[in-house]
């Protein structure tokens, strides 16, 4: 009876629509805020505030920081925040069975930080980066106990298509927002809405996107255990830790796992690389090594990748079926590698806003794809019980260690001048994906997995 109810709770079409509708919510955050509007925003109002100085620094606690690093700088700096911070939450999540009360906590937070935006002028230039910090530390939590649900609602057959649903839905919404919010900035001077104050209604209407979706997600979400109590003196925090030690202890048995958690760490670096950096790229001026996209047409490009990414998505789950999901990434990365080589060599002169778009287009194939199929792969390598740990550790690769890339980007362009060697910087971290991502053992990995549920069972 136990075991009927069990299954009775995997694949139910209600739930995973719910829970994908939470991708389609947060996703408003990824593509309004970090990819297209605050990026130019904070780079315009720090070069505004680099005026004043002699050397065309912006000064943030008297330290000096060139415009256009400034935003990858705070992307570095949260992330870094999220290595130190998603294990501890994770432990606790799976101690405490809470796993939706901290993914709804942390969702809330991150909204309204993203609505707060709203205040973020040229005065307060420098609030903007303290903002998004926050928000993108506690999106990332957030993250944690969304994406260990997939092992709870999916069975083995079904993951890569439900991942990549997820994934898709993340997309359309994102994308949704995104076009209303360019209707509304290529309107706004006939509205009489100052640019700046129209930029602002866009960030924060990101934050309210994403809280209000939410609730439809908790609604939908079921809790798979009871919640379990805290022992005599002991708080969460002290028991989280004794529980990532031993899961830390048991990480030996998984050899595979962690193979795969590195090669993920390397690439998906890069691929968040060059989404946090592509806007701040795009729109700088040509003497600085960017492309000198308007910011309509950036909005028009980013549009494009949301919609072609939906599809992409959904076309990633069908590959990973034909080919199987770790050969399918590994096409992904090798697209990934050549469009930033284009980025490198290409994108000049008058065609350069036309080769935007054609590399906008290959990026949106693989986009969605690349990472849908990496979650899913990464679901059959977790046991049991341990769902909300072990995304931690999938996390801080997918976020919490991406600052690597954007500080390597920032650190070029500052000492070059320029944004263009800079933006050939994730190339590194795609080839050593390639390198060590077909030694990893997917057979042996999900059989570790089994035999270690097994022996505690």
């Amino acid at each position: 009876m136990a075991e009927l109810s069990k299954n009775s709770m995997v694949n139910d079409k209600k739930e995973i629509r719910g829970w994908a509708m939470y991708d389609w919510a947060n996703s408003a955050f990824s593509t309004t805020v970090g990819t297209v509007f605050l990026g130019p925003y904070l780079a315009s109002l720090a070069a505004t505030a680099a005026l004043t100085s002699t050397d065309g620094m912006a000064r943030f606690l008297g330290i000096p920081i060139a415009p256009d690093s400034f935003l990858p700088y705070c992307v570095s700096l949260s992330v870094f925040l999220q290595v130190i911070f998603l294990p501890i939450l994770g432990a606790i999540a799976d101690y405490s069975h809470m796993r939706k009360e901290m993914m709804r906590l942390f969702a809330v937070i991150g909204a309204v930080s993203t609505i707060a935006l709203f205040f973020v002028t040229e005065p307060l230039w420098w609030l903007g980066g303290l903002l998004f910090m926050l928000a993108n530390l506690t999106f990332g939590a957030a993250m944690v106990f969304y994406n260990s649900y997939l092992p709870d609602i999916a069975s083995e057959d079904q993951r890569d298509r439900v991942s990549s649903y997820g994934w898709a839905m993340g997309y359309l919404g994102g994308g949704l927002l995104l076009l209303l919010n360019l209707v509304f900035y290529l309107t706004h001077e006939k509205l009489g809405v100052p640019t700046g104050l129209a930029i602002r209604i866009n960030l924060a209407s990101a934050g309210v996107w994403w809280l209000g979706f939410s609730f439809f997600t908790w609604s939908r979400l079921r809790e798979r255990r009871a919640a379990r109590s805290l022992p005599a003196n002991e708080t969460y925090a002290r028991v989280g830790f004794k529980q990532l030690r031993k899961t830390l202890k048991e990480l030996k048995n998984f050899p595979e796992t962690i193979k795969y958690l590195v090669a993920y760490f390397l690439y998906n670096d890069g691929i968040q690389t060059v989404i946090a950096v592509s806007a701040t790229f795009a729109a700088a001026p040509v003497l600085r090594g960017g492309i000198e996209v308007d910011q309509s047409t950036l909005t028009m490009v980013i549009l494009m990748i949301q919609f072609v990414a939906f599809g992409g998505a959904l076309f990633w789950g069908k590959l990973a079926k034909w080919v199987g999901a770790k050969m399918s990434i590994i096409i992904s990365l090798v697209i990934w590698a050549g469009v930033t080589i284009f980025a490198y060599f290409g994108l000049k002169g008058d065609s350069r806003i036309m080769q935007f778009w054609v590399m906008g287009f290959f990026i949106a194939l693989v986009m969605g794809g690349s990472q849908a199929i990496s979650r899913s792969l990464f679901a059959q390598m977790v046991p049991s019980g341990k769902e909300a740990e072990y995304f931690s550790f999938y996390e801080i690769s997918e976020r919490g260690t991406s600052w690597i890339g954007p500080m390597l980007f920032g650190v070029v362009n500052q000492l070059f001048g320029s944004l263009r060697p800079a933006i050939l910087s994730p190339i590194f971290f795609f080839v050593m994906g390639l390198i060590l991502l077909p030694f990893v053992n997917v057979k042996k990995a999900i059989e570790d997995v089994k035999t270690n549920e097994l022996v505690v069972n």
